[in-house]
This record gives C-alpha cells, structure tokens and sequence, in this order.
C-alpha cells in the first residue's frame, strides 16, 4: 500500500491496538476525519496514529471525550500536524497533567497515614470532618482534594463536640 493512499481502518487497529469499532466510534465523535479511496473504503492520515495515541493515554489519565476534542479540534484538518501543533496541545493539557499529580500525591499521602492509623484517634485522623465543617468548602472529598481543616474556621456550635 502506498503512504499516499492512507491507512486502512484495519491497518490503524493493529497498529494503534483498538478495535475497528472503537476507531468508528471516534470517528462519529469527530476525534479523526477520515477520508474514503475509490472503492468507498475508509483512509486514515499516519498522524491519525499520533492522534489515537494520545487519545488512549489522556484517556488513561483522566481527561474526557470532550475534553480531547476540544484540543484536537485546535489541529489542522487539511494536513497532518506538525511539532507546533502538538506542543501547543501538551502546553494546553500540562497544567490539567500538573494539578491531577499533585491532586495524586496528596491523595497518596494523605490515604497512607489513615491506613496506618487505624481510626485509633479521629483527632489525630487527616480526613476526620467534624461537624461536616468541610462542607462549606464545597462538595465531595475536601481534605483529599487540598482543603485543610485547620482553615476551616470551626462555628461555636461545634466546640466542644466531635
């Protein structure tokens, strides 16, 4: 097959290690535009194998369908991307990347002293929550995501209590 011709949608499955379905399903969801030969057959641009690649890992590392598109949608569609292009896509997604490590390694940090801990002393406990006064931070796990409860002012209606 000529490179000029494109990759076949079998082609791009064993390379990329997806399944021809699932190449179909980004396809519908506009991640890789794929163009059709002569015969009526589906052909792929070799960068498509740039993009998939990235797809599968932001995929692994948290970040939504949506949230892919919007970068992908940022890459040229005429032609195929070039080294500007994909830094300007790792700059866009490194401060996302940044924040979910950080977000890791206090949720690793902090889950290793409550396992260890036994729940043998909730004042001493990293995510004990008295009084839920972690709520008015907002929703969802707040020590893990970064609060700390020595910033949360308690109310005078829960001194004294646990």
């Amino acid at each position: 097959m000529c490179v000029s011709d494109g990759l076949s949608i079998g082609a791009l499955a064993r390379r990329t290690g997806l399944s021809v379905s699932a190449i179909r399903y980004y396809e519908a969801q506009g991640l890789i535009h794929p163009w059709r030969n002569a015969g009526g057959q589906r052909r792929f641009q070799r960068s498509d194998l740039r993009r998939l690649s990235l797809l599968m890992v932001a995929q692994k590392f948290g970040f939504s369908l949506e949230r892919i598109r919007q970068e992908f949608d940022r890459l040229p569609k005429t032609r195929a991307p070039g080294k500007a292009d994909w830094a300007r896509v790792s700059r866009a997604m490194r401060a996302e990347l940044d924040d979910r490590i950080s977000l890791l390694e206090r949720m690793r940090d902090t889950l290793d002293g409550c396992i260890g801990c036994g729940c043998l002393s909730l004042d001493a406990c990293a995510l004990y929550n008295r009084q839920d006064k972690a709520a008015t931070k907002g929703t969802g796990p707040r020590y893990l995501i970064g609060d700390r409860a020595a910033d949360i002012p308690d109310s005078s209606a829960d001194r004294g209590r646990p």
